[in-house]
């Protein structure tokens, strides 16, 4: 008997919307919650299982955190992973495929091999701080490279946690940095999931320090393209090869465009895109998703180059696929999902019947 399993928690807008996508298919899903999945390490007794691995959901707002909380959902990946060799389990998403696109210093680097165009990384010097970098190592290198604009992302998490947008100026020493981070004098470095912008080094070095200390890429700033007034690049949510759905994200002022950061969505035919480079988009994140044997859906962030319009790989997320503007409307994305599941259900009758 096959049975399909969502690992993740009940009151999330994912298991929400995909249980309505599955009904709406006449199939069943159980949900596992995380939490016992991480006391008993089992799930349903079922000759075969078909699992859709969702994020774990993460109270804390330390950022100095992250890592350890990074580190404890490998673990979890791993486990999964290790249960698959003993019992008959299809992953949606692969757990060791989900761990790769965590690591965004891996995933680039893959993404590159492939010959896929992203946002690429600077180059540095050889860290002499134990392999550390540092305040004052990132700015000579900005210096020494004449880069003036830079993202710095940590290596693990999402939802632009610690990921900060600096400028300066090494003439006149003028900077400023934006980001959601922000030191608190209580719990120290914490998410504030609010952008904001520093313009004083005095408040900026700090916190700059505290964010290098999590294990950083550092990545060019582009020239976004512009709609409006306003900056954009795109979310795209790729499954089975096919690109479900695609959107604008604007910034209202910043250069972060993540949509929980209060952002403006746009559909993407309000763009005014030629058909051309909407196939040229498809292309490339159907390129980016073979790239990741055992990946059925993604989520990938799209920057199109200001003037050219070029596009390059942001981002990829193996559990990228909730974006309000579509649970709200027509729900393809785990409506997708659900017609994936009853496919894998069929398979079984299909297997009885003969």
């Amino acid at each position: 008997m096959r049975q399909a399993v969502i690992l993740g928690s009940s009151d999330t807008k994912r298991t929400i919307y995909l249980e309505k996508a599955a009904a709406q298919e006449g199939v069943s899903v159980t949900l596992v919650d995380w939490q016992d999945w991480e006391t008993y390490h089992d799930l349903p007794d079922a000759e075969e299982l078909l699992v859709k691995i969702d994020p774990p959901r993460w109270t804390s707002c330390s950022l100095a955190k992250l890592n350890q909380l990074a580190d404890g959902y490998m673990h979890e990946l791993e486990q999964l992973s290790r249960l698959a060799k003993c019992r008959a389990v299809t992953f949606l998403n692969e757990p060791s495929v989900i761990a790769g696109l965590l690591d965004k210093r891996a995933c680039k680097e893959r993404l590159q091999q492939a010959g896929l165009p992203v946002t690429e990384t600077i180059r540095l010097s050889d860290c002499s701080n134990d392999g550390k970098l540092t305040v004052e190592m990132l700015l000579e290198e900005m210096r020494r490279q004449r880069v003036h604009q830079v993202f710095i992302k940590p290596v693990m998490g999402s939802g632009a946690a610690g990921v900060s947008a600096l400028r300066w100026n090494a003439r006149t020493g003028q900077m400023a940095l934006y980001t959601c981070a922000l030191l608190d004098a209580d719990a120290g470095l914490i998410n504030t999931k609010c952008l904001r912008r520093f313009s004083k080094a005095k408040d900026i070095l700090p916190l700059l320090r505290q964010i290098l200390a999590l294990d950083c890429i550092i990545e060019r700033w582009y020239p976004k393209a512009v709609h409006q007034g306003c900056s954009y690049d795109l979310r795209a949510v790729v499954q089975e090869g096919k690109v479900d759905f695609l959107l604008a994200r604007l910034s209202k002022g910043g250069p972060i465009t993540n949509l929980h950061l209060n952002n403006h969505p746009l559909e993407i035919t309000a763009l005014g895109l030629s058909e051309q480079l909407l196939e040229d988009i498809a292309i490339l994140c159907r390129d980016c998703v073979k790239a990741y044997p055992g990946l059925r859906s993604a989520g990938i962030d799209i920057l199109l180059e200001k003037g050219h319009m070029r596009p390059r790989i942001i981002e990829m997320n193996a559990q990228g696929d909730l974006i309000y503007q579509d649970i709200y409307h027509e729900n393809v994305i785990y409506s997708h999902q659900a017609r994936m599941i009853k496919n894998w259900l069929q398979m079984e009758a299909l297997k009885e019947a003969l």
